[in-house]
């Protein structure tokens, strides 16, 4: 994996950076004079830095500094002011003991000081004294925990992810109390410096998987990433491929299920949902919900699913084909029906189906952008108006009209919004080639889907897994769920099988 390349910079960005290179790389001062002058030319133009000037209960200048907005500002005059001002024990050793927060850490240079300012530490200088303490008070304002809107449940939690990285964590904490539960944090984008904390359980993740991860987020070299779906982007194996590679939720007990599962989570701060991989294709059909339920309801519904994802890619492409060259697979009845309803329609079939899928999409859109209550009016009025109308002016035939509505509700009954995205682009090249080839095209098109799937890896874990490669053990909850008792141990990716066999190789060949 290469590294992303940077947009070029002019001349006077470039000197501007080197000059601040410079100073972040330099120790402190330890006349706080010098060191206000440094802050003033570092934050030019920053109005919400505060510099707060005070003298300390023992007769020194000291110098608070801290992002308002980024702070709690009642612990900050409560627990860093107040003890500072009036404590009567205070001396230059014992500044920890005077100020009464959970984090507090001695720091030499200033790169370390600039980071910590924007993620919501007081920086303390005092005159005479080189070093500087980091005190944490961070207190930026986050919303309340909601239910996710893009993931409801039945029977499951109702709470969901919010833009708080921290908060993320302690939501999947709640449903893994255990010290298995390990947390990288990485610092990703040069100008945003956004913290990415990478979550997986040590005796069931694979090493190797996370060493991949490891290295290709290491690999980042850009301004900034703003949310979860420009990490994925940016990390996954194949930016061509066909369907999702990783998932995005943002529900914590989903989280947890995965992580359960050996996957790994990256929460990015700042972004209200995690991103799961590696992924198989069939987890995408998953939801809480399975589990909440007896198994012969959530293995029929999950079937629903699978038969869902068949009829959104390729009804229409079998329409067309039926319509375009075998029609005589269609019974005479049905056939006739077919004829007059299509008898004032100038139009050939897959201009027909274009016309009605594009529109569908656009309302779809349309929907989303409006506010709910109006969203919800636009789709169901104007899919029932422009439908009607279409037919009644000839544009479009009543089976057509049949046929997206049932395509469309089948892609609705997807669980994950990625995915089902993924199959509404991959209609559109089935609709294509069928009116090409007829039926012929729809089953080279499903071969070259197969063979792109069987080929598609999901940080280099085959995404096919466990129906390419095989391994019949781990269906028991695939296709179908079977009860939980049933389902004793734990599936073994099929990476994990290979690297086993691979060393079993090895070792008989060492034997030999």
């Amino acid at each position: 994996m290469k590294p992303f390349r940077r947009r070029k910079t002019n001349k006077k960005e470039i000197q501007s950076q080197q000059d601040a290179n410079i100073i972040l790389q330099s120790p402190f001062s330890s006349n706080i004079d010098v060191n206000v002058y440094i802050l003033e030319q570092l934050f030019k133009d920053i109005p919400d830095l505060v510099m707060r000037h005070f003298l300390l209960s023992t007769g020194s200048n000291a110098l608070l500094i801290y992002m308002k907005g980024l702070v709690d500002k009642e612990q900050v005059h409560l627990h860093v002011l107040r003890p500072l001002m009036n404590s009567s024990t205070l001396s230059h050793g014992n500044i920890e003991s005077v100020i009464s927060v959970g984090k507090i850490l001695k720091l030499e240079k200033w790169q370390k000081a600039e980071e910590l300012i924007f993620n919501g530490f007081s920086i303390l200088f005092i005159d005479g004294v080189q070093l500087a303490y980091a005190i944490e008070t961070k207190g930026w304002p986050q919303r309340a925990i909601e239910e996710p809107a893009t993931e409801s449940t039945i029977k499951g939690a109702h709470q969901g992810f919010i833009e708080t990285g921290v908060s993320n964590v302690a939501l999947v904490r709640r449903y893994i109390q255990n010290r298995e539960l390990k947390i990288k944090e990485f610092d990703v984008g040069r100008r945003s410096r956004t913290k990415l904390s990478v979550l997986y359980i040590e005796d069931l993740v694979h090493p190797e998987v996370l060493q991949e991860l490891e290295d290709r987020i290491q690999q980042i070299d850009i301004d900034a990433i703003l949310n979860t779906g420009e990490l994925e982007e940016l990390i996954e194996d194949n930016p061509f491929a066909l369907f999702p590679q990783s998932l995005t939720t943002e529900r914590p007990d989903g989280t947890a299920s995965h992580l359960l599962q050996g996957r790994i989570a990256i929460i990015v701060d700042g972004s209200p949902s995690a991103l799961i991989a590696p992924m198989t294709f069939t987890s995408f059909f998953q939801t809480v919900d399975d589990y909440s339920m007896r198994w012969t309801v959530a293995s029929f519904i999950r079937l629903l699913r699978f038969g869902a994802f068949f009829i959104a890619v390729l009804l229409p492409a079998l329409y067309i084909a039926s319509i375009s060259f075998h029609y005589e697979i269609i019974p005479v009845s049905l056939l006739i029906s077919v004829g007059e309803s299509r008898a004032v329609v100038p139009f050939p079939p897959i201009i027909e189906a274009l016309l009605m899928e594009l529109a569908l999409e656009m309302m779809r859109e349309a929907g989303l952008r409006l506010p709910a209550p109006v969203g919800q009016t636009v789709g169901i009025v104007g899919g029932i108006v422009i439908g009607q109308a279409a037919v009644e002016a000839g544009i479009v035939s009543n089976i057509m009209v049949i046929v997206v509505s049932i395509t469309a509700i089948s892609s609705f009954i997807i669980p994950n919004q990625d995915m089902a995205t993924h199959i509404r682009l991959l209609r559109f090249p089935f609709m294509l080639i069928s009116t090409l080839f007829g039926m012929v095209g729809i089953v080279i098109g499903i071969m070259i889907v197969m063979a792109h799937f069987v080929s598609l890896e999901s940080l280099g874990t085959p995404y096919g897994s466990p129906i390419a490669p095989l391994r019949l053990s781990d269906w028991k909850d695939n296709f179908i769920r079977f009860p939980r008792w049933a389902m004793v141990n734990r599936p073994i990716s099929a990476r994990t099988t290979q690297l086993k066999r691979q060393k079993s190789k090895r070792n008989r060949g060492d034997q030999k």
